[in-house]
């Protein structure tokens, strides 16, 4: 089962799994760019639901061996708008995953944590690392807490009751179909139809930047590793790391854009300054390693968006 399995990258891990699992996609189909193949397959099915409802989750939990938990608020500016909302899903609806998967015998919980628990400046952060977070007062870190509260519940539920729990710490997917609120496709958009690419700040933020079916690699790495129960691992691409000025000359350069680049102070909320991480851990237990550089990437983004859009 994976849960948001019509978002971003539940799209592309489901596709990555059809032709040899039996699925089931369980969404809110609220926003995402599932392919609709999908749905002429016999060996997947499809549930509509909300994961703030138990009852409902666990109605089609049942059956299944492994439950990828992807669904959740994201996105800095829906998190400002809707802070209450963010915690709730991420932390309330993810209580009901767990509690589920375990009443219902399942073996194995994967879900999707987040870079954002190592606060904000994180360099070659490590899972073992402190979490450090923002100030309480400022709503950003809202969504931190409620992914980093997500992860000590996961395990507390593994240490308990011996549920096999694998957060992942994601930092900065991107690709065709993402949706909401990236840098990257916001750039792609803007640049593909000469519009001005917008930096939030002078652009010299760092990021590492990891490509969706590398992020997926590890998904489906974890899932075939029983050494990957009870661990904690960083998903990313630690060798694509440049500035978001150097990200928009890049894309603004590949799509071949008459855009402008201009710097603006977007929102209130506070930044994160240097975000890249270690993955010698995944490397190690899940022989992990991201294919994908980032012009290759960034062309295949742009492509997409260009064919879609």
């Amino acid at each position: 089962m994976i849960t948001g399995g019509a978002g971003f990258i539940g799209s592309h891990l489901s596709n990555r799994l059809s032709d040899k699992n039996e699925l089931v996609i369980f969404d809110n189909f609220s926003r995402g760019i599932m392919d609709e193949n999908l749905r002429d397959k016999t060996n997947v099915s499809f549930k509509s639901g909300d994961i703030l409802v138990a009852d409902e989750l666990k109605a089609a939990m049942k059956g299944c061996d492994i439950v990828v938990h992807l669904a959740a608020v994201a996105g800095i500016d829906t998190v400002v708008k809707k802070p209450v909302r963010t915690i709730e899903v991420n932390f309330l609806g993810s209580y009901n995953v767990f509690k589920n998967a375990y009443d219902l015998g399942i073996d194995r919980v994967i879900f999707a944590s987040t870079s954002e628990v190592y606060g904000p400046y994180t360099y070659n952060a490590r899972e073992e690392d402190l979490t450090t977070q923002g100030p309480v007062n400022e709503v950003r870190w809202g969504y931190a807490v409620s992914k980093l509260a997500t992860d000590h519940l996961a395990f507390a539920f593994h240490r308990q009751y011996g549920l096999g729990v694998t957060p992942l710490r994601f930092f900065n997917i991107y690709g065709p179909g993402q949706l909401g609120e990236g840098a990257i496709q916001t750039f792609v958009i803007n640049a593909t139809q000469d519009q001005d690419i917008v930096i939030n700040g002078d652009g010299t933020q760092i990021r590492a930047w990891c490509y969706v079916s590398d992020a997926v690699d590890g998904i489906v790495k974890v899932m075939a590793s029983t050494k990957a129960i009870g661990e904690a691992f960083n998903i990313g691409n630690p060798r694509e790391s440049l500035s978001v000025f150097e990200l928009a000359q890049n894309v603004k350069r590949l799509a071949s854009s008459k855009s402008n680049i201009i710097f603006k102070n977007v929102g209130s909320y506070p930044d994160v300054h240097l975000r890249v991480p270690n993955i010698e851990k995944a490397r190690k237990i899940l022989e992990f390693e991201p294919k994908v550089g980032l012009e290759e990437g960034i062309q295949e983004t742009i492509n997409w968006f260009r064919s879609t859009w």
